[in-house]
């Protein structure tokens, strides 16, 4: 569940207040744009020198099962060492922290940004979400209430949200939609009055991605031929199939987030993480390791060159490789690779049932597991219509994502619950 700290009373907007916030909403939108952009590209930066510069120098293949231990579990240490060392600890633990965290001080965001770009870089099954939404807060905040201190904390923070969804995933109009299931609105405020700046921050975050970078969702599945009453049911099955697969992580994380827990020194702990996500990639390929953007694209480009248990092995690994990586406390999302476990389980479906409407399953993958990641039907829906952009898929999906909330609605959700410190004991430094 997204949640943002409620807004204190002040008078009612008008169109002046409307127009006087939008020059701010577009600074935020782009700002948290070109952050994630930056950190990405940091990321892959880094991510090109470990995997082929210094693998081509070493004259090792990084696809060796050795090569793929060696640097997850590096990553693991570099990673725990920025956690027990940097000032703030890299933020909070994210198996147990929501989407939206409350913002940090200054001192704590590099140790955040640099958690993260370590994170992507050495090829853990996890996404930017969490610490760029961290990150993007804090400095919004930080910033906004230097400049404009007339603007709330709250306000502030609902646009960076807004603007580093809309970047992030491609979706400003769900970015924005989130927040109204995020918090509960002023009544006495229209709607379009309250979405108004968060849409302006969604809209330029998203703009600024399609003109600085390729990084889009839209995978190259064939074209939907048109309704059939059919189509329904495989939505329907499909969702309800991945949002299963999400179900049953959530009630894993915990336990296993526990686990690891119990080695108290942050660097063992995401050590030993790497070291389990290593074998896990050596297990599941190449295609199961990163955050699973790429991958998943991938994968859909070349799907007829795996087989049908292959296809299945890569979700049942990547959904492993998830919760290791989020329960050993490496700072990341869970959103990406969900999408990923929800999209390839939809491929193995064209390969079991020729029948099977390609474009119809493999959005309807990604919405049903994505709903049990993050409980936003809003994001669900649309990041599938990005995954599989076609208008007429919408009644469908809308069908789908209705189900799936049946099946979901009261149950755990894919994050761990806190640890309950022993009476007297100092919280662990995760």
């Amino acid at each position: 569940m997204l949640r943002v700290t409620g807004t204190p009373e002040r008078a009612l907007p008008g169109r002046l207040d409307l127009l006087r916030q939008t020059p701010a909403a577009i600074v935020v939108g782009v700002g948290c744009g070109l952050t994630l952009l930056g950190l990405s590209l940091l990321a892959e930066l880094l991510q090109d020198l470990v995997w082929d510069d210094l693998s081509g120098a070493l004259g090792v293949d990084p696809d060796t099962w050795w090569w793929i231990v060696a640097v997850l579990t590096a990553t693991g240490l570099l990673v725990g060492l920025v956690v027990r060392f940097a000032p703030g600890h890299a933020g909070p633990d994210p198996a147990t922290a929501e989407l939206i965290s409350s913002p940090l001080p200054a001192s704590a965001l590099p140790g955040v940004a640099a958690a993260l770009v370590l994170m992507l870089a050495g090829g853990v099954s996890l996404g930017p979400e969490n610490p760029i939404m961290l990150v993007n807060g804090s400095l919004t905040v930080l910033i906004g209430l230097k400049l404009l201190p007339r603007v709330a904390p709250p306000e502030w923070l609902s646009w960076s949200v807004a603007g580093t969804i809309g970047a992030m995933f491609g979706t400003p109009v769900a970015a924005a939609l989130m927040l109204t299931e995020a918090q509960p609105g002023d009544p006495r405020i229209p709607l379009w009055n309250r979405l108004f700046a968060p849409l302006v921050s969604a809209a330029s975050g998203s703009a600024t991605m399609l003109l600085l970078s390729d990084m889009d969702m839209h995978l190259d599945v064939p074209g939907y031929e048109g309704f059939h009453l059919g189509d329904v049911a495989w939505a329907v099955a499909v969702a309800l199939l991945t949002a299963l697969l999400g179900l049953a992580a959530s009630y894993l994380i915990t336990p296993l987030h526990r686990l690891f827990q119990r080695i108290t020194n942050p660097v063992l702990a995401l050590t030993v993480g790497g070291f389990v996500l290593g074998w896990l990639g050596v297990l599941g390929g190449r295609e199961t390791l990163f955050k699973g953007l790429d991958e998943m694209k991938s994968v859909t480009d070349h799907v007829a060159d795996y087989s049908n248990g292959e296809l299945a092995l890569m979700v049942v690994v990547k959904l492993a490789a998830l919760l290791v990586a989020a329960a050993s406390s490496f700072r990341g999302g869970r959103i990406f690779p969900a999408v990923f476990v929800g999209v390839v389980a939809g491929w193995t479906v064209t390969g079991v049932f020729d029948s099977a409407p390609p474009a119809v399953v493999v959005a309807a993958g990604a919405l049903g597991i994505t709903i049990a990641a993050t409980r936003s039907g809003w994001l669900s829906l649309f990041l599938a219509a990005t995954v599989v952009p076609d208008v007429d898929l919408l009644p469908i999906l809308l069908i789908a994502t209705l189900a799936v909330w049946l099946l979901v609605a009261g149950r755990h959700e894919l994050r761990a619950d806190p640890p309950v410190p022993a009476t007297g004991a100092p919280d662990p430094v995760r």
